[in-house]
C-alpha cells in the first residue's frame, strides 16, 4: 500500500469515528428532546389520575392532554373486579392496550413500546389501588402517546446522518486521495530523478519544486543538495582519473626519453668494446672518446630521471594528503642562506638579492625544508628563462603578509598561459624548446604553498620577465639577537 493511500485511509478512519460519534450525538439529542418531553407528560398526566381517582360508570373521566395538542389514550383496569375504565379516545378508535399480568406488573412499571395494528405508542403503566365500595383494590393504569410523527422525524434524521455521513466519508476520501497524491507528486519526482541517476551517468538533473518550504519542500532541498554534492564529488574523481592518466602518459613519456637515450648509448658501447681492432675504423683515441660520451650521456640522463622520479614523489605525497610538521621559521635566516645557495646554481644572468634586514624578527609557520625547495624551484626557473638579464629577490610586507618576490627580466610568458603553469608536465616555451626540464617544478611548489596556506601572484610579459610573489601569513615575535 502507497503512502498516499495509507494516509488518506487513516485520514478517512479518523472522519468516519468523528462522524459516527457527531450522528449519534445529533441523534442522540433529538430523541431525548422528542421523548423526554412525553415521558414526563404521562408520568404528570398518570399521577394526575391516580391522585384524582376520576373514573367511574366505567370511563376515565378526567380530561388529558397530551404534547403540543397530541391525545394521550388512558385505561385503568381492576383485577379484582376484572374491568376495564379507559377514557373517551380510546373508545372512539376501540383501541385497548394488553394487559399485564398481576404479579409481573409490579416488574414491568415504566415506559414500553408497543404497536397496536401498526401503529407505535410509548405506554406508561404503573401498579396502583384504587378506592372502591369493595375497598382498596389492586389495578394497572397505563397511558399512552401515539408516536408515529417523533418515530418518523428519527427514522428520518437517521437515514439523513448516515447517507450524508457516506456521502461524506466518500468525498472526504475521494478528495484527499487527491489532495495526497498531489502533495506527494514531488516524492515521485524524486523517484524519477533517482532513478535516471541509478540507470544513467547525468548527475546535473535537479528536482523542480516551486510549493511551500514544507517537509517535501524541505526533502527536495536536500536531495537537490545531495546531487549537487554527489556531482561535484563524481566530477571531481572524472577529473582525478583524467588527471592520473594524464599523469601516468606524461611521466611515461618523460622516462621513455632518458631510457631511449641510454639503451642507445648502451648498445653503441656494446658493439665498440665487442668490435675486434682489426674491424675497428677508430683510433683507440677515438674510441675512448666516443665511450666517455655515451657514458656522460648515460649519466646526465640517470640524474634526469633521479630528478623525475623525486618529483613524481612529492606530487605522489601530495596527492594522497600527506602533510609534513610546521613550526616558526624565522625568515631573514633562511632568506639568507637561499640567497648564499642560489649563487652558487648554474646561470647566465645577473643574480641581485635585496635589503633582507627588514625580516628580522619575522616568522612564518612552515617547514623549513620545504619552503626551501619551494624558493629554489622559482629561483631556478627564473635562471632558467632569463638568459640574459638579471633575477632577483627580495621581500614586501602588506598587512599581515609576508610577500616574497623573485623577478626576473628573462623571456616572459603570454598572458594565455599563465593558467597553466601550475599544471603537471605543463612547459610553456615546450613549442619554442628554449630551456630543458620536465614540468614538474611548479606544480610541487604551488603544492608546499597551499600547504603552508599562502597563495602565489604572477605577473608576466612576453619579452619582458615575469615576477612571483609568494605571499604568506606572518607570525609576530621579537626580533633576534
Amino acid at each position: 500500500m502507497s503512502i498516499r493511500l495509507r494516509l488518506t485511509a487513516w485520514y478517512s478512519g479518523i472522519l468516519a469515528i468523528m462522524l459516527l460519534a457527531l450522528s449519534a450525538a445529533i441523534y442522540g439529542f433529538v430523541y431525548f428532546y422528542s421523548y423526554g418531553d412525553i415521558k414526563d407528560r404521562l408520568k404528570e398526566q398518570s399521577n394526575k389520575v391516580v391522585l384524582g381517582q376520576a373514573w367511574s360508570d366505567g370511563k376515565l373521566k378526567l380530561v388529558i392532554g397530551g404534547p403540543e395538542g397530541q391525545n394521550l389514550f388512558a385505561q385503568m383496569y381492576i383485577y379484582d373486579l376484572e374491568r376495564l375504565f379507559t377514557n373517551d379516545n380510546m373508545e372512539n378508535i376501540e383501541l385497548k392496550f394488553k394487559i399485564p399480568d398481576q404479579i409481573a406488573v409490579k416488574n414491568q412499571q415504566g415506559f414500553i413500546k408497543a404497536s397496536y395494528e401498526g401503529n407505535p405508542f410509548l405506554i406508561y403503566q404503573i401498579s396502583t389501588d384504587v378506592s372502591t365500595t369493595d375497598g382498596m383494590l389492586p389495578a394497572v393504569l397505563q397511558v399512552a402517546v401515539y408516536t408515529g410523527e417523533q418515530d418518523r422525524l428519527l427514522l428520518t434524521l437517521k437515514n439523513i446522518l448516515l447517507v450524508g455521513s457516506f456521502a461524506t466519508l466518500f468525498a472526504a476520501f475521494t478528495f484527499g486521495l487527491f489532495l495526497a497524491r498531489k502533495a506527494m507528486s514531488p516524492i515521485g519526482k524524486v523517484i524519477e530523478a533517482a532513478n535516471g541517476i541509478q540507470t544513467g551517468t547525468d548527475l546535473s538533473s535537479r528536482i523542480e519544486y516551486d510549493g511551500p518550504q514544507d517537509e517535501i519542500g524541505r526533502l527536495i532541498d536536500t536531495v537537490n543538495s545531495m546531487l549537487g554534492r554527489m556531482e561535484g564529488f563524481y566530477t571531481g574523481l572524472e577529473e582525478a582519473y583524467a588527471t592520473q592518466r594524464r599523469f601516468v602518459s606524461d611521466a611515461s613519456h618523460e622516462l621513455r626519453t632518458p631510457l631511449t637515450t641510454i639503451r642507445g648509448n648502451i648498445d653503441l658501447l656494446e658493439k665498440i668494446w665487442e668490435m675486434e681492432p682489426d674491424d675497428s675504423r677508430m683510433t683507440e683515441a677515438e674510441i675512448r672518446q666516443l665511450s666517455i660520451e655515451s657514458v656522460k650521456d648515460i649519466a646526465d640522463e640517470s640524474k634526469r630521471m633521479s630528478r623525475l622520479v623525486a618529483d613524481m614523489l612529492s606530487l605522489a605525497r601530495a596527492d594522497t594528503g600527506r602533510t609534513f610538521d610546521i613550526e616558526p621559521v624565522a625568515l631573514e635566516p633562511m632568506m639568507t642562506e637561499v640567497a648564499r645557495r642560489a649563487s652558487f646554481l648554474p646561470r647566465q644572468a645577473e643574480w641581485s638579492v635585496g635589503e633582507m634586514g627588514q625580516l628580522n624578527g619575522k616568522y612564518i609557520l612552515g617547514n623549513k625544508d620545504y619552503l626551501q625547495q619551494m624558493l629554489f624551484i622559482f629561483i631556478d626557473n627564473a635562471f632558467k628563462y632569463t638568459p640574459a638579464g638579471e633575477v632577483t629577490l627580495d621581500a614586501v610586507f602588506y598587512q599581515n603578509q609576508v610577500g616574497i618576490r623573485i623577478s626576473d627580466t628573462g623571456i616572459g610568458m603570454d598572458k594565455d598561459e599563465v593558467p597553466h603553469i601550475f599544471d603537471r608536465f605543463y612547459r610553456a616555451d615546450e613549442s619554442r624548446g628554449i630551456t630543458e626540464g620536465i614540468g614538474l617544478g611548479l606544480s610541487i611548489a604551488k603544492w608546499i604553498i597551499d600547504e603552508h596556506g599562502g597563495s602565489v601572484e604572477v605577473v608576466t610579459r612576453q619579452g619582458e620577465g615575469t615576477t612571483f610573489v609568494i605571499w604568506m601569513p606572518l607570525l609576530f615575535a621579537p626580533p633576534l639577537e
